[in-house]
């Protein structure tokens, strides 16, 4: 396939030219789309209306007799656990059901972990320096969570089948300061890569000079299938218990994108001294969480089949948004090559990747006509894309109409700033 190096000086001026006339024409449409995070359309939220029906009046025990509308139960409804047990890869006892957003219980794993040390620690973790180490590209949300703290961020490899693991064994081996790592190991953000079971035993035996190292496992896209495939991935919880490191793993999940991505179910899961551990130092802060939502999830989602169900109609609608995208970037992005994407099985991101040094100038563009993206370099600690090549793509909140149309803008301005690097490379 042509790549733009294989241009003559004259092709490679007709190529811009083109483009810059397409652009031009692009920007002239006067459109405003958004193409930056990765919400549920309004029509995956429509899905779970049902929830705002209950559990109705006179309806607010749980099934061991628990009034709903009180205080207590720390651990969340027992009912609720055992639905979303499997897809955190735990037994229920192992999980904790708390408020809407699995990012608050990940920030507070690492801020008492800070002030008190976790149930292996000699100490407070923010008695020395801390290190992370994040799989790039990644969560740029994870990576404010470490900033906000001052713990330094050491980058490694993310492959298709996971991080890059002879680099992660040798930094945890060799560093007490490594507190840390942050996954997403089924359709990662913004990748869409899936953890090998290889990588997941890996993992879980690698020896770590700090006895409190853990693993955030946040497996945020669990159910979310893009494909008729329901793809699964070991469990971190059980490889973590074989290799005779049960305090390991930290499992997170939560029905942000299942049900109402402001007023859902945040999930915790690991072993049984992390429970207790965790459910200790939550006890300082709330006597129960809103049981009355748990209860309601329950009657929407009152086992595995009902949630395979609702996320197969999310499927429906998040699909065809993600075959427009590749269909797009096909059409204009691959002859001459100047880009590579991925195709992800699931989740809710393309990874767009631009000639070295364009992304930001990619953005920039897309800016000025109209398309608001997450800032380039976002999928990496600090907001440094080494190579400045990577773009965040989120087709799920617009409607299909929109993100046709922005898949076109955001090809037209990827495929403008690698002719003009090139042009400018060549000095014509």
């Amino acid at each position: 396939m042509t790549q733009l190096a294989d241009l003559s000086d004259s092709e490679l001026k007709a190529y811009h030219r083109r483009v810059s006339e397409a652009y031009q024409a692009f920007s002239g449409r006067g459109l405003s789309l958004n193409m930056a995070r990765g919400k549920p359309a309004p029509e995956q939220l429509d899905l779970s209306e049902s929830l705002l029906e209950k559990p109705g009046v006179g309806n607010h025990q749980a099934s061991d007799g628990t009034d709903c509308r009180n205080y207590g139960g720390l651990q969340g409804l027992a009912e609720l656990r055992s639905v979303f047990a499997p897809m955190l890869g735990a037994k229920p006892e192992q999980v904790i059901a708390s408020g809407n957003a699995s990012l608050s219980l990940m920030h507070d794993y690492i801020v008492f972990s800070l002030l008190k040390g976790n149930p292996d620690s000699d100490r407070p973790w923010g008695d020395a320096p801390v290190k992370f180490l994040c799989p790039v590209p990644g969560y740029d949300r994870h990576f404010a969570i470490c900033e906000e703290f001052g713990i330094e961020m050491v980058n490694v490899a993310l492959h298709k089948d996971g991080p890059d693991m002879d680099q992660v064994e040798a930094l945890v081996r060799d560093d007490p300061s490594v507190k840390g790592i942050w996954c997403v190991p089924k359709y990662s953000n913004p990748t869409g890569a899936v953890y090998s079971d290889e990588v997941v035993r890996r993992m879980a035996a690698m020896p770590a000079a700090a006895r409190d190292f853990r693993v955030f496992w946040d497996n945020a896209y669990a159910v979310h299938h893009l494909t008729e495939e329901r793809v699964e991935i070991a469990s971190l919880l059980e490889a973590c218990e074989q290799a005779g490191n049960p305090n390991r793993a930290l499992v997170f999940g939560s029905t942000s994108k299942i049900t109402f991505a402001g007023a859902g179910i945040a999930l915790f899961a690991g072993s049984a001294a992390n429970v207790e551990w965790f459910q200790a130092r939550m006890g300082k802060r709330t006597i129960g969480p809103d049981k009355v939502n748990q209860l309601r999830h329950v009657q929407l989602l009152p086992d595995e089949r009902a949630l395979h169900q609702l996320m197969d109609a999310h499927r429906q609608i998040l699909a065809p948004k993600f075959r427009a995208v590749e269909s797009t970037f096909d059409g204009l992005l691959s002859d001459p090559r100047v880009a590579h994407w991925t195709k992800p099985r699931g989740g809710y991101f393309v990874n767009l990747e631009t000639p070295p040094g364009c992304a930001q100038r990619a953005v920039n563009l897309a800016k000025e006509a109209g398309l608001t993206m997450t800032p380039a370099g976002a999928a990496f600690p600090y907001g440094k894309d080494p190579e400045d090549v990577h773009i965040r793509v989120a087709p799920s909140f617009p409607s299909l109409q929109e993100v046709e149309q922005a898949a076109e803008g955001i090809a037209l301005c990827v495929q403008l700033a690698a002719a003009e690097q090139a042009i400018s490379e060549r000095g014509l």
